[in-house]
């Protein structure tokens, strides 16, 4: 019988886009431009409130089927408020991303891990 081969699964993006991110409360920042600039090098999910507004626009970079199969956990990144940071997430997923690619300097500043609950996705735990 022949064997099944594991399906490459890319990277992965969810962008927060609820009460602060993605609305003017965070001024001066293309919003949509930003989604659709994510959009071009990988598969983006628009999320409701991560409960982080006070880093608001928060983006979290799921490791793809590669990076998994080496320990690579979600990285989530703050305060990704420039079209450079977004070019440097969108840079990264090309790469590779979590587990492919070394996490450049810059990115480095954005990162943050949330609690233990709210990574868990537990009811109640995704508002502030």
């Amino acid at each position: 019988m022949p064997r099944k081969t594991a399906r490459a699964v890319p990277c992965r993006i969810t962008v927060c886009r609820d009460c602060c991110c993605g609305t003017a409360k965070i001024s001066g920042v293309d919003h949509a431009g930003q989604t659709a600039r994510l959009r071009a090098d990988a598969q983006v999910r628009v999320s409701e409130c991560l409960g982080f507004c006070d880093q608001a626009n928060v983006i979290v970079v799921q490791p793809s089927s590669a990076g998994r199969a080496k320990g690579a956990r979600p990285v989530w990144l703050a305060l990704v408020n420039s079209p450079e940071a977004t070019e440097d997430v969108a840079a990264w997923v090309r790469a590779g991303g979590p587990g492919v690619a070394p996490l450049p300097d810059v990115l480095d500043l954005h990162t943050f891990t949330p609690p233990r609950r709210i990574r868990a996705g537990l009811p109640g735990a995704t508002r502030q």
